[in-house]
């Protein structure tokens, strides 16, 4: 019987905790823990105390905290879906005490809005020499749009060339101003400058500076803008005959123009001030004062379309496909109690974490979701909630 210890207790991590205690065949027991304890008593409750056996305060920065709590447990696999922040400290306590890992987001420093993989990928000797398996990136985007770059580079493609990685939220969530995820990462993320490859280099662009106006299947047309995102970087590493690969994510002119002024009064810097007497970083403050994303189901309306746009050579032709998925939040909402970006990137969470503990997936080292056998996920991705289709032989919307 397998047992998992999930840390963190937001949005993402009700889907994981819901979607793993359907599956009993896979998660024998499943343990909880957050520096809020009440946010995990409030899952147990939602779920059973015979799903959800345990529940535990941690402070997920501190090591030794992790290392108590994980001896405790006695885990087979750890989640990890609290902060980005957070990853290196709960990496070092699984190596301490000899358990798998895996997240959905790579790690970035607290003071600097960058993420990069160096950071994770510098464990891989470590895992490997203990004999422990680290699935880094284990969400949406990351996570199934690297796994099907993946299947198409296997199923449909001799050298893949172009990838353009689209994620469109057409839904209505009601408010004013609201983020999908944590806010303080989404804004560190959004503000930050783009980056894509191109011709063998990095290329950057001022933030928010590069439009493409695309037209979603299930959405329709939605202004899109070229951002950095950390799969660029695995999968240009892993697939090597890239001539391009490039991000985009769509965003509403309200909500850019809120951000643009909450940039400009400098509610976004992550840099602390004293107030009254107290450091506080700007978008700590503004994170708290903004809408849960958890909170946002309830009355969401509409659908995402995430997708890889993807085109290379098969049989000495040119060709391009479109591998995508529609998500509905009100389904979502039915389901489990999340809006649609929570759940699109609490399945595949759980999924990876299926495959890994039933040794589908289970290699000691540090891996990214691309360089495992695809089709495995893919599977499991139409069987749980998340059914992908296939567009071929289409024009790219994208110029060269």
């Amino acid at each position: 019987m397998s047992r998992v210890l999930i840390i963190g207790a937001g949005g993402v991590s009700g889907v994981v905790v819901k979607k793993c205690a359907m599956l009993p065949e896979y998660f024998g027991e499943i343990h909880l823990a957050s520096r809020t304890v009440s946010k995990c008593e409030k899952l147990q409750q939602e779920v059973g105390s015979d799903r959800v056996v345990g529940v535990y305060a941690v402070d997920a920065d501190n090591v030794q905290e992790l290392v108590a709590l994980i001896n405790k447990v006695k885990p087979d696999l750890v989640i990890n879906v609290a902060l980005p922040y957070q990853d290196l400290p709960i990496m070092d306590a699984c190596l301490e005490t000899g358990v798998h890992y895996l997240d959905t987001a790579n790690y970035e420093p607290k003071d600097e809005a960058k993420f990069e993989y160096s950071w994770q990928w510098a464990y891989h000797d470590r895992f490997k020499e203990a004999g422990l398996m680290a699935l880094l990136g284990s969400g949406f985007d990351p996570g199934v749009t690297n796994v099907y770059t993946a299947y198409a580079a296997k199923h449909y493609f001799d050298e893949i060339h172009y990838l353009d990685i689209v994620d469109c939220n057409g839904g209505d969530h009601g408010q004013a101003f609201a983020t999908n995820f944590n806010p303080e990462i989404n804004i560190r993320e959004i503000t930050q400058r783009g980056k894509y490859w191109e011709n063998g280099e990095w290329h950057e662009t001022d933030p928010i500076s590069v439009r493409e106006d695309l037209d979603y299947p299930g959405v329709g047309v939605r202004a899109s803008y070229l951002l950095f995102h950390e799969e660029l970087e695995s999968l240009v590493k892993h697939f090597p005959t890239l001539k391009r690969a490039r991000f985009w994510m769509t965003f509403g002119d309200a909500y850019l123009n809120h951000l643009r002024v909450l940039e400009g009064i400098g509610m976004t810097s992550i840099h602390p001030i004293d107030f009254n007497g107290q450091q506080i970083a700007p978008l700590e403050f503004l994170k708290a004062v903004l809408p849960n994303p958890g909170s946002l189901a309830e009355g969401y309306e509409g659908m995402t379309c995430i997708g890889t746009y993807i085109t290379g050579m098969k049989d000495g032709k040119e060709k391009t496909i479109f591998i995508y998925n529609n998500c509905d939040h009100a389904e979502c909402n039915r389901e489990v109690g999340a809006q649609a970006v929570s759940y699109t990137t609490g399945v595949p969470a759980m999924i990876g974490a299926s495959l890994m503990l039933e040794g589908t997936w289970m290699k000691p080292g540090v891996w990214n979701m691309e360089q495992f056998d695809p089709d495995p996920m893919m599977e499991r991705l139409n069987k749980y909630g998340l059914p992908w289709q296939v567009v071929e032989n289409i024009e790219s919307p994208f110029k060269r």
